[in-house]
């Protein structure tokens, strides 16, 4: 299937749509909002009538000074609930930071142990293993030639074949 493009004026318009439909939505909500505000002030709130009397001014006093003490009481209330919470933050967070020191990586130390020990440690002692490196070696004997030790026992016999610069003491010879 193909996809077909839409136009720009099309998507201009669809585009124009969707922002005018929003706009409603906003606007509405807008005032929904400030029809549930003026309910609560109004439950909340009742509107303050001034009395004409000396003993009815005493009475409204009276129930001011009682709706303030219920919210004063409501706010403590929450003060101390919120210092709790607080307080419960601060001592996790405290837990938290001790577990985190506690356990410190400790330097490692050399430890002499042979690989059949190694070995041992690893498997457990139910599995024997020896590890003889040699035992599995092939045995090479080395064959010594007979010229060079007699040549090692006396320097004097070979004097002439080490002499050097073309039989320089050859030279020396003839004139003593």
């Amino acid at each position: 299937m193909s996809e077909k493009k839409m136009t720009s004026s099309r998507r201009h318009h669809l585009k124009s749509l969707m922002l005018a439909i929003a706009k409603g939505l906003l606007e509405a909500e807008a005032a929904e909002a400030e029809q549930e505000r003026k309910r609560y002030m109004e439950e909340h709130c009742p509107a303050l009538s001034m009395p004409d009397s000396l003993q009815e001014l005493q009475e409204l006093c009276k129930k001011l000074l009682q709706k303030i003490d219920v919210v004063d009481e409501e706010r403590y209330d929450m003060e101390s609930k919120v210092s709790k919470c607080d307080k419960e933050i601060e001592d996790l967070k405290m837990k938290v930071q001790d577990l985190k020191g506690k356990f410190k990586k400790p330097p490692l130390r050399k430890v002499r142990m042979s690989a059949d020990a190694m070995l041992q440690a690893l498997l457990g002692s139910k599995h024997k293993v020896n590890l003889d490196l040699r035992a599995n070696l092939k045995q090479v004997k080395k064959e010594v030639k007979e010229e060079e030790k007699d040549s090692v026992g006396d320097w004097r016999k070979n004097i002439e074949d080490k002499a050097g610069m073309g039989g320089r003491k050859k030279m020396f010879e003839a004139e003593a």
